[in-house]
Formats: C-alpha cells, structure tokens, sequence
C-alpha cells in the first residue's frame, strides 16, 4: 500500500491509470481496441496518419501469432483472456487497396468506420487538401489573407517553415468550423495558389464501389463515422444528430446492412460531449469508440470506448508499444 501511494505520488495521473487498470485486467481481462488511419507508402504525411504495408502486415502476423482477436461488436462477455481489436478511421482507398488484402491474407477481422460525405469524391478530405494546397512544392505568393470576419489571419508564405507553420495554424482552425465555412476557407486557399480543382489522388477516399467491395468482406464491418469529420462538440444538438443519423442512413441504404457501430471524429475527450453520446444511444449503435487511451474492460461505457491510436512503428516497437497498451 506504501509503495502504491509512493508510485501515484511521484509519476502521477499515469502511475494511478496503470495501477488501476493492472488491478482491473486481473478480474476482467483487457480488450486492447487499436485504430489505425492508413496503409501507404506517402512522401508526405504530416499528421502521421500512415503505416507502411510492410509495417501493417508485421503488426498483424504479430497479433495473429500472440492474442486473440475479436471483432468490435462481439460479446465480450465470454471474453477469458487479453483480446485485441482492430479499426479503421476515415475510408482511405488504401484501406481497399492495401490494408484489406494483408487483413485477408493473414485472417484477421477490422471495423472500418466511414465518413460518408467524402466516399466518391474527387477531392477529399479537408485536411488533405489543406495539405495540397500548403505544404506541395509550388511557387507561392509572399502573403495569404483569410477573409473572415471571426478569424481574420495573413501568414506569411516565403518559405517552408512560414508555410508548415500556417498549415499548422489553420489546421486547428479548420477543427473547430463547420464545414460551410470550412470549405469557403478551401476555396480562398485554391483562388490563392490558382491550383483549380487538382488534387493528390494518393490521398483519395474510397469510391463507392471500392466500400461495396471492402463491406462484402466477411472479415469487415463497417461502421458510421458522421458525414463531414467534423469535432462533434463544436456543433449544435442538431446539428450532431444529423452528422450521426445521416452516415448511418447512408451506409444502410447504399450497403444494404445494418449499421451498428460509430466512432466519433478525432475522438478525444474534447471532440464530443455528453449530446453525442445520447445521440448514439438513442440511434441504437451497440458500441461507440473514442479515441482516449486504455484498454476497455466490461465495466467501460460500450459509448466512450478507448482506444490505442498505431503510428507507422517497425515491429520491433509496435511489440513494446502493445506490452503497454494494456495497461495505459
């Protein structure tokens, strides 16, 4: 009891979490849920959202090889031992291309969660663009100007730290609009650089097709993951019940299948609040994951589930990492 208050004393919240959750794998064991974005080789990834295919397919035969692995909307009830799922953000292509492939070829099933207002389009998503726009290697003009009237902001542009700096800056802007105003913000960004409607189609989402083909997997299931990727606490209760309720229309109408499972965009304890979950209770999702760390135990709110966000990390320390995940 001395040592275990020493530990809280000197490391903290971490040291508290750590304890707790050892205490609590001993009577119920953990679920490890990991949630991934992308499978690709990029040249460019500055929110780090890629695993190479040679990674994802070593942190898989890994998992194979070591635990059990469940799917998202299984019984965790008769769950006896550390079990791990997989997931999928967003509707990358590469999540057809790629990742479905190795997932096949290994034998393991996922729940890949779809932003349903990007599926078939030609750009894609916001971030991305941004991305484009900023960070590809062009001429710039020395200044852009946004014209708003609540975040009126120049930056500027004649170099790569003045321009990864304004994509920075206005990446967490962009977090915090919605999406009309978002997409004026786009446009004055492609009038700025005359860049038209051309686009990195390595980043492009899925067409619908390619979600048909991912959903008749019989290793997949797929969930609802709102229409614009938008933080859900920045929303009105209406506004939040339409991103919810029209994805999971969606998905049912053009996959043909009930969804049941959701995951909040970007998911941590600021991007949602106690309205989204009553939204995803009242929409009848049986579980709804977050992106706050832990393992997930049976006493855990199957509507706040955590999550183990994978980076693009050699096996090696994909390993280490999972040694911790069960416990932080």
């Amino acid at each position: 009891g001395i040592l275990m208050a020493r530990t809280i004393f000197r490391y903290g919240y971490s040291a508290w979490l750590l304890l707790k959750n050892f205490a609590l794998n001993q009577l119920d064991p953990p679920v490890v849920i990991l949630f991934y974005h992308r499978v690709a080789e990029l040249a460019s990834d500055p929110q780090s959202l890629a695993v190479t295919p040679a990674n994802f397919r070593s942190h898989m035969e890994f998992l194979k090889n070591n635990f059990p692995v469940i799917r998202l909307e299984d019984n965790w009830s008769v769950v006896k031992e550390p079990s791990v799922v997989i997931t999928f953000d967003d509707g990358y292509a590469d999540n057809v291309l790629e990742a479905m492939p190795i997932l096949e070829d290994v034998g393991l099933p996922a729940t890949f969660f779809i932003t349903t207002g990007v599926i078939g389009s030609q750009n894609g998503f916001w971030w991305d663009e941004l991305e484009f726009i900023i960070l590809a290697d062009r001429v710039f003009p020395d200044l852009f100007s946004l014209i708003d009237s609540r975040y009126g902001m120049s930056w500027k542009t004649n170099n790569a730290a003045e321009r990864y700096k304004m994509y920075q800056e206005l990446h967490l802007l962009m977090k915090k609009v919605d999406v009309h105003i978002r997409e004026d913000w786009i446009k004055q960004l492609r009038e700025w650089i005359q860049a038209g409607d051309s686009f990195n189609m390595v980043n492009r989402p899925m067409t619908i097709d390619e979600l048909r083909s991912l959903a008749s997997s019989p290793l997949v299931t797929i969930g609802a993951h709102t229409v614009t990727h938008t933080p859900l606490s920045s929303l009105s209760f209406k506004c939040q019940r339409e991103e919810i309720m029209a994805s999971k229309k969606w998905l049912e109408e053009h996959l043909g299948c009930e969804i049941l499972v959701f995951s909040y965009p970007f998911g941590g304890r600021s991007d949602y609040n106690k309205e989204s979950v009553l939204i995803c209770k009242n929409a009848g999702f049986n579980r709804v994951a977050a992106a706050i760390r832990g393992p997930a135990h049976r006493s855990a709110s199957p509507y706040q589930l955590p999550r183990q966000l994978v980076r693009n990390w050699p096996i090696e320390v994909f390993i280490k990492k999972m040694e911790w995940f069960w416990l932080l």
